[in-house]
């Protein structure tokens, strides 16, 4: 079931949600550092920004975008205590066409949100925003962790990202860094609250079908 947009915005506005870690994900460096992400980038649900400052520091031409307000004018704030030039707007997933055009949209933890149908529609909603030949790079929570938030399983982005339009090119274990915020976690993750765990994970690379080529040609 997707998780109401609303949830995110009351988060945000109440205090630290458990994803809102102070840095980016290690895994999203790591990707980066290896050249899975190419400029012009769409961070999509950034959150409080940690990537989007990132990429605009390393000298990528980055958006960030989430549908929350709340959590816009935290990353602007975070931007400008930082010191960085990064450019952030308030945005639909589901309906992200007016952005304009990019070579990699990066999302981290915002796929994970939707439920099956939503996931499908959201691929689809991608294809206005992503140029032929480029890329979706997905970090979400993997079912294999202890359901410290919203998770998927191995094959999720192979069956929302499907052609003719998107080609998966692969999908593979890795850990995403959340903090401990509740009692309740404390068992789940062995973390005390307040500290930082790093969680089962899955990221996923696909690629946006170039213009003109067949499934033959791919």
């Amino acid at each position: 079931m997707t998780t109401p947009p609303t949830t995110f915005e009351d988060s945000y506005r109440r205090g630290e949600p458990p994803w809102v870690i102070d840095q980016p994900q290690p895994a999203v460096v790591e990707l980066e550092q290896a050249g899975a992400l190419t400029g012009p980038v769409l961070d999509l649900g950034c959150g409080t920004g940690e990537h989007t400052i990132l990429l605009a520091r390393l000298g990528y031409r980055v958006l960030g975008a989430d549908a929350a307000p709340a959590a816009v004018e935290r990353a602007r704030e975070r931007a400008r205590a930082a010191g960085v030039a990064a450019e952030f707007t308030v945005a639909d997933a589901m309906d992200p066409a007016g952005l304009g055009r990019f070579a990699t949209v990066l999302d981290s933890a915002l796929f994970h949100v939707f439920g099956p149908e939503d996931q499908a529609r959201y691929a689809r909603a991608l294809t206005t925003v992503v140029e032929p030949g480029g890329s979706v790079v997905v970090l979400a929570l993997s079912t294999r962790g202890p359901g410290f938030g919203p998770q998927i399983d191995d094959d999720a982005v192979p069956a929302a990202f499907t052609a003719p339009d998107w080609t998966v090119k692969d999908v593979a274990g890795t850990t995403y860094r959340g903090r401990v915020t509740h009692p309740d976690q404390v068992a789940a993750t062995g973390g005390e609250v307040g500290e930082l765990v790093d969680l089962p994970a899955v990221v996923a690379r696909v690629r946006r079908r170039p213009a003109g080529r067949s499934d033959a040609a791919k």
